[in-house]
């Protein structure tokens, strides 16, 4: 069936803020459906509230909307629009559920909008557990014994009558939140109340647990001529009971015979068939290692973070294919853009193999629990390809930029037999390194199979790689043989794991290697294991083969991309990498892209000339480097990451491009930057060095309590503490004593200043400057910049001091030689501008400031650093003048994926997304970033009638003003002891409350508190009192405001508002004078 031609407009629902479980792929997936839909003629209407996406960029759909993502939102966007169809299957569970309740509210019946690709009849026996049971028996595929519950008390029922352990999957939830094992009746009721309370529709799946069971899944596609195929099979390697996106992922599943492998694929064509779905869906399956039972245990009738792995892994583009069939195509008729020879409807073949790693925040988050379940955990993954198992998992261990280069991990090379075996009886990030350091004490494959429940051909191969090791310890570095040397790289064993070995420099095991005339030959992914040749540039290294990849003569620019997903380093930096590809093509480059995230847009093999899935390491940059000969290399778009790795490059010569290494370590030393700030006249933190922990304790004494303690060279804030207290940092000082991790050193000591805060990004060539725009911050400084709610326009900042802001960016910028882009964050006390940091590459601001100035800032950035002047771009420069409208940026947090992190705010980054809020005035852009456009819960509303308190000594008589105007909106003040007592001693009236959890949650229970205001001593001390309330706030789903700032911006704003929609051209285009969006 051709287009169909009664569809002329098509909106898109996207996936909103980055969260723990739904992430980049949605990015990556719903760029990929907008560009196919608008090939077809088709006019594209996006909706998504995350500004840092490509996604919503103004060049992916005719018009984009940087709105809400709810109900109401959207069907102001549909009035306004009319848009003939709507697809919802490309944003998530987000997307998802929006479609749904959109279906359900009869307003897609009440605008005449057709729901395109799955119907919804589709996604509900999909989601609906109740239904997609049922479905399942009606077609004879087995599903675990379970039941439907609605209440803690039929769950009980249920679980008396199959016994222990039983599994909860709530229903309509994302990255399996709600859901996990329990082992009896406490953990059952803790389970069921928490998942019943985030279902959307208050539905629970019990099942009979088969933890321990092979885990597989299967990505298919279905037209709606039925046209069905297979994209990828995968396998876990962990068994059933870690949540896929936790568990490493192999593509294409390896253990399975070929009896088991038909069967289930084609019980997945049979699912797919019987839920009617129209585009892609991703099917996991239950195999009992020991016989062909298996059950179906979990479909998802959507694109996935399965399906961005899958089409990255086959090269086949899942998303692209999705919007073609919604848009009218039969896969038959749609050619696949890979071979230009095939079409859709053809099954990918590989010949490679691809392994997924998960990225995990506990390198930021020690405190947290590490165990891994049925509810995910990871912020983001790698993929790494090669021709053998062993070398793919190898160049994904050194692609998660964990410190580590192989399998060796340093928490575990100390550790007793008792920790080595806790780690792998219970899944945890480190089972993976467990498992190796099991080997090297001893344990026989069939121990760790008991522990782990592993395939044993999974184990095996972990085996042998501990056994090459053990081969390599043998020898010392210079009687090494060459053929045991061959052996390591065909391995891909990393030149860095290597050189640990033998206490050598990567440098020297380079050499060597180069002597031996070893190096990696580069292949290409063509989803038809080399039967038709590919037309795509998408390629992969490996030391097993010859290499089949041609070059060019024409001059290459290389771009380093940001790798895996982390807090502190975000899609923003995929972003400014896509950018920055483009903007080389336009200038006539060849633009090689090297990135590992599967979920992300650079790695679309249609965004640069080549694309290499390398590891973002030395040795795998250089490798292509050396193979394409570039001309110069861009490290400024690719967060910290490229950072670390351009010492390194330039020593080999590399040629790197916009701002000097000299002048990159002068801002990043902070010895070197505050010399640097003495010299241009410009204020800054008064701070000092150290370089043991006994040195601490002096710099904190001479500086004059409270300082913020900090490493050197951080991103996202990492390992930052303010310390009010001598007890405090006494308490920290035995920690860093316990840790022998020489990379904290040194340590950077900072006198805490109180005061405004603000930021800017800046445009350079080396003498003239160029600011889009202010970013001024709600929270005072102290809160990390990325955790921070932070307006555009500025609200406080006047003329002069906005002028001073620009004069030291020039000074900077000309005294450093700044040549591309930089971002400086400033602090204001008593009207004195100090310059707080300095970070001279792209920021996570950037994809922000560059849609609501209309500024290609990346585009410009790359220009400058190929040789272009500013005045060729922009004439005049400075700070550019103000839009007539404002923009919020909101952080979102992932608290409650992550057992035991603290979310109050302060100096360490913690938020895993952002949205953004638009409007004409300041209240309406705060009351979308804030609330959603809904009610401000700083009003009393029906029974919520009780503000519960908890203030540190330190803020108690600034928290006096704030609390007044609390209760003079009528709330009723419930405070804990020491917070009760200081307020009535000050006239305002408070009811007390114990500091007994137990009690406190017995009156969150009664739904009748508004929000918890809790300004913590000091966060992360999961012992603490405030750290277990703030989590039993999150538990009872009720606002938890941690800064005093956040709360008075709330009460600044009205209760009910009335807000309007508009595109990110309508608002760039507003004029005040024409009043409030519509």
């Amino acid at each position: 069936m051709p287009l169909r031609k009664d569809i002329k407009k098509v909106l898109v629902i996207g996936s909103g803020p980055i969260v723990i479980g739904q992430a980049a792929e949605f990015d990556y997936a719903g760029t990929q459906a907008c560009l196919a839909l608008r090939d077809e003629g088709i006019e594209v209407v996006l909706v998504n509230s995350n500004p840092a996406t490509i996604m919503t960029d103004d060049a992916v759909a005719d018009r984009v909307y940087i709105e809400p993502l709810t109900v109401e939102s959207i069907e102001k966007i549909i009035r306004k629009e009319r848009p003939d169809g709507l697809i919802g299957t490309l944003g998530g569970q987000t997307g998802l559920n929006l479609t749904v309740q959109l279906h359900e509210q009869n307003i897609l019946a009440k605008y005449d909008v057709q729901l395109l690709g799955s119907p919804v009849e589709a996604i509900q026996k999909g989601e609906d557990r109740e239904q997609f049971r049922q479905l399942m028996m009606d077609i004879g595929e087995p599903v675990p014994d379970s039941q439907i519950v609605h209440n803690v008390e039929e769950g009980f029922q249920f679980a008396r009558e199959i016994g222990y352990p039983v599994i909860i999957r709530p229903a309509y939830t994302l990255g399996g939140a709600g859901g996990g094992f329990a082992e009896n009746d406490e953990e059952l009721e803790a389970l069921l109340k928490k998942g019943l309370r985030l279902s959307p529709i208050h539905q629970v799946l019990l099942e009979k647990s088969i933890k321990g069971w092979k885990e597989i899944e299967f990505e298919v596609m279905r037209d709606a001529n039925d046209t069905c195929i297979t994209v990828c099979s995968m396998e876990n390697m962990d068994p059933v009971g870690v949540h896929t996106g936790d568990s490493i992922v192999v593509a294409p599943a390896q253990t399975l015979t070929n009896t088991e492998y038909q069967m289930l694929r084609n019980a997945s064509l049979k699912v797919i068939r019987a839920l009617g779905v129209i585009g892609g869906c991703n099917i996991q399956f239950a195999l009992d290692p020991h016989s062909n039972q298996y059950y179906i245990i979990e479909v998802n009738p959507r694109v996935s973070r399965s399906s961005a792995l899958a089409s990255k892994a086959t090269g086949y583009p899942i998303a692209r294919m999705a919007a073609k069939c919604a848009a009218g195509y039969h896969l038959d008729e749609v050619l696949n853009p890979v071979t230009g020879h095939t079409y859709a409807s053809f099954e990918p073949a590989i010949d490679y193999v691809v392994v997924k790693l998960p990225r995990f925040p506990f390198d930021k988050f020690p405190e947290a629990d590490r165990t891994l379940g049925t509810q995910m955990k990871a912020t983001g993954e790698v993929m790494a390809i090669d021709r053998s198992f062993e070398g793919a998992l190898n160049k994904g261990l050194r692609s998660l930029e964990m410190k580590v280069a192989g399998l060796k991990h340093p928490r575990l090379q100390q550790a007793t037999q008792d920790d080595i075996i806790d780690h792998l009886r219970q899944a945890t990030d480190l089972r993976l390194f467990a498992i190796a350091e099991g080997y090297r004490r001893g344990l026989s494959t069939e121990e760790i199979w008991q522990f782990t429940m592993i395939d044993l051909w999974f184990l095996e191969k972990i085996k042998g790689l501990v056994a090459v090791e053990k081969e390599l310890e043998a020898y010392t570095w210079p009687d090494v043989p060459d053929a045991l040397l061959k052996k390591a790289k065909q391995y891909n064993m990393a030149d860095a794991y290597l050189a640990d070995l033998y206490g050598v420099s990567e440098r020297e095991v380079r050499q060597r290697r180069k002597s031996c005339g070893l190096k990696p030959g580069f292949k290409s992914v063509d989803t038809c294991a080399g039967e038709f040749e590919a037309e795509t540039p998408y390629y992969y290294s490996t030391w097993r083969g010859e290499d089949e990849v041609g070059v060019s003569a024409a001059k290459k620019v290389l771009v380093i991309g940001s790798g895996p997903i982390r807090i502190g380093q975000g899609i923003e930096f995929d972003y400014c990498s896509v950018h920055a590809a483009l903007a080389l093509k336009k200038k006539g480059y060849e633009a090689i892209v090297i990135n590992n995230n599967p979920e992300t847009v650079s790695t679309d093999y249609a965004v640069a000339d080549k694309l290499y899935f390398e590891p973002l390491a030395v040795e795998d940059i250089l490798h292509v480097i050396d193979k394409e000969q570039v001309e110069g290399v861009l490290i400024q778009f690719g967060g910290q990451t490229a950072i670390n790795v351009a010492q390194a490059l330039a020593e080999e010569g590399v040629p790197l491009l916009g701002t000097s290494l000299e002048a990159i370590d002068a801002l990043e030393d902070r010895d070197l930057f505050y010399q640097l700030l003495h010299k241009l006249n410009i204020p800054h933190i008064e701070g000092k060095t150290v370089h043991h922990a006994h040195e601490l304790k002096g710099a904190a004494q001479d500086l004059g309590f409270p300082v913020l303690v900090r490493p050197s060279y951080v991103i996202g804030g990492q390992a930052m503490f303010v310390f009010y207290r001598e007890d405090e940092l006494a308490a920290y000082v035995r920690e860093l004593e316990l840790d022998d991790d020489q990379r904290m050193w040194p340590l950077l000591v900072d006198k805490y200043l109180p005061g405004l805060e603000c930021e800017v990004d800046v445009l350079s060539d080396g003498q003239h400057i160029l600011i889009p725009g202010i970013l001024e911050h709600i929270e005072k400084a102290g809160v990390h910049s990325g955790d921070s709610v932070t307006i555009f326009p500025p609200l406080n900042l006047n003329e002069a001091t906005q002028s001073t802001l620009v004069d030291y960016a020039r000074r900077i910028a000309q005294e450093m030689r700044i040549v591309g882009l930089m971002n400086i964050q400033f602090v204001i006390n008593d009207g004195k501008v100090h310059v707080l940091e300095v970070n001279p590459r792209a920021s996570r601001t950037v994809p922000i400031m560059s849609k609501v100035t209309q500024m290609p800032l990346v585009e410009w950035a790359a220009y400058l650093q190929l040789g272009d002047k500013l005045s060729d771009m922009h004439a005049g420069g400075g700070l550019l003048p103000e839009p007539n409208f404002y923009a919020v940026k909101a952080p979102v947090f992932s608290n409650a994926k992550l057992n035991d992190v603290d979310d109050a705010l302060g100096p360490e980054m913690k938020s895993t997304g952002e949205i953004l809020g638009l409007g004409t005035t300041s209240e309406e852009a705060l009351a979308k970033a804030l609330f959603l456009g809904e009610e401000n819960p700083l009003f009393p509303q029906h029974d919520k009638t009780y503000i519960l308190c908890s203030i540190s000594g330190r803020e108690k008589e600034a928290s006096l003003s704030t609390i007044r105007q609390l209760r003079a909106r009528s709330f009723h003040i419930l405070a804990t002891p020491g917070t009760a007592q200081y307020l009535q001693e000050h006239g305002i009236e408070t009811e007390t409350i114990a500091k007994d959890l137990r009690l406190i949650d017995e009156r969150l229970k009664q739904g009748r508190v508004a929000a918890l205001v809790n300004i913590a001593n000091q966060g992360r001390v999961k012992e603490r009192f405030g750290f277990q309330l703030r989590a039993l706030a999150r538990r009872h789903q009720i606002p938890c405001f941690t800064c005093l700032d956040t709360v008075e911006m709330a009460l600044s704003l009205p209760q009910h508002l009335q807000w309007g929609i508009g595109s990110m051209t309508e608002y760039t285009q507003f004029k005040k004078e024409v009043g409030v969006m519509q």
